[in-house]
């Protein structure tokens, strides 16, 4: 009899010690799928963000283009010119930049599908190149 007594001893000793593992083995997922979740909505951010930024002026004007676009390189040039300040992101290079180019482009009702380049973020107000160019970097300039 003793012996059975011990058996069952030691089957409720394992069972017990098989829930606790199991126990800490659910919340090390939970915690995991938690932490993974948590992560996904943060942005990433660089030190060494390929920006370059012109004389300073109280305007906030952001060029999102790209190096190999001639209305890009026009307008950096245009700007440039009449000394009015800007930053520019190549969004071939800087994928960070892209994405935040990409969100502005949307939450302004814009279409994601027709973006031409450079895309102008002058003081919140988002301007795309469109079929004529001088119009669009008189927008730009007043």
């Amino acid at each position: 009899m003793k012996r059975v007594g011990n058996c069952i001893k030691d089957q409720l000793f394992f069972l017990k010690h098989e829930r606790l593992k199991m126990k800490d083995f659910l919340i090390t997922c939970c915690l995991t799928l938690f932490l993974s979740v948590s992560c996904l909505g943060q942005e990433v951010t660089l030190d060494n963000e390929q920006g370059s930024t012109s004389k300073i002026n109280a305007d906030s004007i952001i060029i999102y283009g790209s190096d190999t676009c001639h209305f890009c390189l026009d307008t950096k040039s245009f700007l440039t010119s009449k000394q009015i300040a800007f930053t520019y992101y190549d969004v071939d290079v800087n994928i960070v930049k892209q994405r935040e180019m990409l969100i502005k482009v949307q939450k302004a009702g814009l279409s994601t599908n027709q973006i031409a380049l450079p895309v102008i973020d002058k003081n919140g107000q988002l301007f795309m190149n469109d079929s004529d160019f001088e119009a669009f970097l008189k927008k730009i300039a007043n």
